[in-house]
């Protein structure tokens, strides 16, 4: 495997996309098939990137068969400024330099997912969801769909903007931008022709309510997009891969991962 480290934006300096890709090779099964990649993108309020959200699950998901990639997107910026829409463009900025690369990194630029927590799952949502955002096109001159990813992975995401919200993740992407807020309330933005959506999250998380996920699949549902939706009873916030990797070691709840990768496999049609 290799890695590289990608600089996105030359006015911004900290927007990285982190690349774990496999090399094709004689020796591996389906060496010259192009495998799917997978896009992460950690939470931490849209104020910082969560250590355990990032690499972590990038080698998880490497491990079976992907190619992986982190990003660190844009944050809030010091002055306390609104942040909404750079971290949707830096994402879709990201979808696009993926997929311009698939052929020379071996990548089935149909298939490609994306992968959030807390409130990388919210920029993973958003991405799904308002993938033809005027702000987010016109920032980088497209038109269709290069920039819709093809699955999406949630863990414990931030959905709302409402009731049950995460208010520093809120604040940080919208300020006090009503309007701004109930366009980003993700639950309220659904419609039809989706890409599929996995979700998980703990009925006990004291930071981001469990009603985010129930909200999030009643929309989905409602709207016929393809939803796999798990909730483990116990267990708090930020768990990742729930193992002790991560300081989070939860041996139930970690079957997320293999679920997820079933489902994955299933979505993708990717079998090793």
């Amino acid at each position: 495997m290799k890695t590289q480290t990608i600089q996105l934006d030359p006015q911004r300096e900290a927007v990285t996309l982190s690349a774990l890709l496999w090399e094709p090779s004689p020796a591996l099964q389906d060496a010259s098939r192009p495998r799917p990649g997978l896009l992460i993108l950690p939470g931490g309020r849209y104020q910082s990137h969560a250590h355990r959200e990032a690499d972590p699950i990038a080698v998880r998901f490497a491990a079976m068969g992907y190619h992986t990639f982190v990003l660190r997107y844009s944050l809030r910026p010091a002055d306390g400024s609104c942040l909404y829409p750079q971290p949707l463009v830096d994402v879709a900025r990201a979808m696009l330099y993926i997929r311009a690369h698939a052929e020379e990194w071996c990548l089935d630029a149909s298939r490609v997912g994306i992968c959030g927590f807390s409130a990388g799952g919210h920029l993973a949502a958003s991405t799904a969801i308002l993938w033809d955002a005027e702000p987010v096109q016109t920032a980088l001159g497209i038109h269709g769909t290069e920039a819709r990813p093809d699955a999406v992975v949630l863990g414990y995401p931030v959905i709302t903007a409402g009731e049950y919200r995460h208010d520093g993740s809120i604040v940080n992407l919208c300020g006090d931008d009503a309007d701004l807020r109930a366009t980003m309330s993700l639950e309220n933005q659904v419609r039809d022709g989706l890409p599929p959506f996995f979700v998980w999250h703990t009925v006990e998380d004291p930071s981001v309510p469990v009603q985010n996920s129930l909200m999030l699949a009643g929309a989905l549902t409602a709207h016929k997009v393809p939803l796999e939706l798990h909730l483990f009873a116990h267990d708090g916030h930020g768990t990742s891969t729930c193992t002790r990797e991560v300081n989070t070691p939860n041996k139930h709840n970690s079957a997320w991962v293999a679920l997820c990768t079933d489902w994955l496999a299933e979505t993708f049609d990717f079998h090793l």
